[in-house]
């Protein structure tokens, strides 16, 4: 969670250590009228509940018992649940009132909620799996407790596809975070999830990944070469005024990112909206067009200060770009399987072809690299080399567009 920038919460409660909110909370919805009891266990009446089904949509005569278990005969309503449960002979119990158990699946986590946030609070989330029945049944516990109980915002992400298959470790396709960090970084991978709306199904696959990784190389270079650029002035000297179109351009960004993220977290948008100010700063650092332009360095000072701020709010902003890019350069190289000093070496071995005129050997030694990843920049002052999608999966990228 730290190596992708998650914030850390401010609690994270353990069930065993709240059973006394989570009886509390029970009693309450039985002396409020809204559960029964049969031999030991506790069972939420659903047709007490007019406004069950609010959140999916489903009406109650609408729900079926679920395949997998068998219909307790014991219950009023067939979608009753379960608020407290018998102990069975090797599970862990403990005591309450109705005779030692343990709580339902719900209840939990309506009474450590309510215990940290009261019983109306701003946000809830999950996935989408967990809209019915759970986050149903903890409205329903909830209000039979507080008929004052709100959540503002329920907000539920979409599932992993695997190469537009279903994650499932039955498929063979499951993978963990730690496995893909292994060979991408961790800002690459929260980029990657960054560009899908989070209540979208999102695709995992390799090229998908390169290209994610590609673009955030692009990022912080782009406000590497920037950053550069500055430190070689005096900032006391800049001026208060920029360019008219500069502070259209800005301008234009930062109003495609409030409207953006304030119309349900469109974070996809705000990383399209990247490609202008980032094309401009190049345009200010390396053609002759921008670098004659007037204010040029306080113009790429206040696209400096725009995309900070908002990478900073997408969790993107790294503590240096220098650092990360090196970072990323790493990752790169243990994908292709070459040490730097293998690709200098490769570097070297095509400048001298070159110099012997051996340009099909060059062209080669070029290709050799972009197969794996890597790819190399001419230049006056020599060649030296950056990450790239490789050969093969631009083609795949080619095929999916």
């Amino acid at each position: 969670m730290v190596y992708l920038h998650c914030l850390p919460p401010s609690a994270e409660p353990r069930v065993s250590d709240h059973m006394p909110q989570i009886l509390d909370m029970i009693k309450q919805i039985i002396e409020n009228g809204y559960a029964y009891i049969v031999d030991g266990d506790v069972y939420f009446s659903v047709e007490k509940f007019p406004d069950y089904g609010r959140l999916s949509g489903r009406k109650l005569e609408d729900n079926r018992a679920g395949e997998r278990v068998a219909v307790d005969s014991r219950k009023k309503h067939p979608a009753d649940f379960a608020l407290w449960k018998t102990a069975k002979e090797g599970e862990p119990f403990w005591d309450s009132p109705w005779g030692p158990g343990r709580p339902g699946w719900h209840i939990e986590c309506s009474a450590m909620s309510a215990a940290y946030l009261g019983y109306s609070f701003d946000i809830h989330g999950g996935g989408m799996d967990l809209v019915f029945p759970h986050h149903e049944n903890e409205i329903a516990q909830s209000c039979a407790v507080c008929n004052h109980s709100n959540i503002s915002y329920w907000i539920h992400n979409g599932f992993v596809t695997v190469d537009s298959e279903k994650m499932s470790k039955s498929l063979g396709n499951f993978f963990t975070i730690r496995q893909v960090i292994d060979l991408y970084h961790p800002l690459a991978l929260r980029l990657f999830l960054l560009g899908t709306h989070y209540q979208s199904p999102i695709n995992y696959a390799d090229v998908l990944l390169e290209s994610a990784s590609d673009r955030i190389f692009y990022i912080y270079q782009t406000l590497h070469d920037c950053e550069s650029a500055l430190s070689q002035r005096d900032v006391v000297t800049l001026k208060d005024t920029i360019p008219p179109d500069t502070v259209n351009i800005i301008n234009n960004f930062y109003n495609v990112f409030v409207t953006s993220m304030s119309d349900d977290l469109h974070t996809p948008v705000v990383l399209a909206a990247l490609s202008d100010p980032l094309k401009t700063i190049n345009d200010l650092l390396h053609t002759r067009k921008g670098k004659k332009q007037e204010l040029r360095i306080e113009s790429l000072a206040a696209f400096g200060k725009i995309l900070g701020n908002v990478l900073s709010t997408l969790g993107l902003m790294p503590e240096s770009y220098s650092e990360i890019l090196q970072q990323l350069r790493d990752k790169a190289l243990k994908r292709a399987k070459l040490t730097e000093d293998q690709v200098l070496q490769k570097i070297d071995e095509r400048t001298a072809a070159r110099k012997n005129k051996e340009y099909e050997r060059s062209d080669i030694i070029r290709k050799d690299l972009a197969a794996v990843g890597i790819a190399l920049m001419d230049s006056p002052d020599g060649t030296t080399w950056r990450p790239a999608v490789p050969l093969a999966i631009q083609e795949q990228q080619v095929s999916i567009t």
